[in-house]
């Protein structure tokens, strides 16, 4: 896998310290799922964080806070799924739709429901992807076929693209398997499926998408786009 694009550092000190939303934390571990590089990356980060942490001047605690921390954390009431509850989502996570042959699903999505594919337009499925909790943006599956193209759109907000397989050109650059896009308000594009291989992106969706065409913003904002 040759990969070109990668998240900013900004994204990998933000996934260092823990400060990423859910979502987009989502995006950039799936990236480092398939990247040594980014994943070096981010070991360093973690252990430059760690240094700094060593040298911060230390802070003495009231006498009582562990004693009080521990009884607050005893008082939380625990919380048990009932049986019928759990089977259901257990079956969810193990039933995923169909990706491409020769495709994985990268050990990130453990825990994730997927949604079935559902359709989107002529060669274009999209399916939902939900965390273990509530996120602020929106995860997508999109499926897209060769030669197909998504509608020209801009962004209200931050929108992560990260390649599963296939590849697309949206004019600023070639986006190949393992890719990472970061994409805002600047950006105004078409991404257009290379011709050789359907497309599989998983997609973050801070806020909804500007499309140029009425008809593809009514779709859009249908699915959640």
């Amino acid at each position: 896998m040759n990969i070109q694009h990668h998240p900013s550092d900004d994204l990998l000190v933000a996934l260092a310290a823990g400060r990423l939303e859910s979502g987009q934390a989502l995006l950039v571990t799936v990236h480092l799922d398939g990247c040594s590089d980014c994943r070096a990356q981010l070991h360093t980060l973690q252990a430059l964080g760690g240094v700094l942490l060593d040298e911060v001047t230390p802070h003495s605690l009231a006498a009582e806070s562990l004693n009080r921390t521990l009884a607050r954390i005893s008082a939380i009431p625990v919380r048990t799924a009932p049986e019928s509850a759990a089977a259901p989502l257990a079956h969810r996570q193990s039933v995923r739709p169909e990706l491409p042959s020769g495709v994985d699903w990268p050990a990130s999505f453990n825990g994730c429901q997927v949604s079935r594919w559902h359709w989107m337009g002529p060669g274009m499925r999209w399916s939902r992807v939900q965390l273990g909790h509530a996120a602020r943006g929106n995860l997508f599956l999109l499926r897209i076929a060769p030669g197909c193209n998504l509608p020209r759109h801009t962004h209200s907000d931050l929108e992560l693209t990260q390649v599963l397989c296939g590849s697309f050109n949206d004019g600023r650059a070639f986006f190949g398997p393992g890719d990472f896009d970061a994409a805002d308000s600047s950006v105004h594009h078409q991404p257009i499926v290379q011709a050789d291989r359907e497309c599989v992106c998983l997609a973050y969706v801070g806020g909804p998408l500007r499309f140029d065409s009425r008809v593809a913003g009514l779709i859009g904002g249908w699915i959640g786009l």
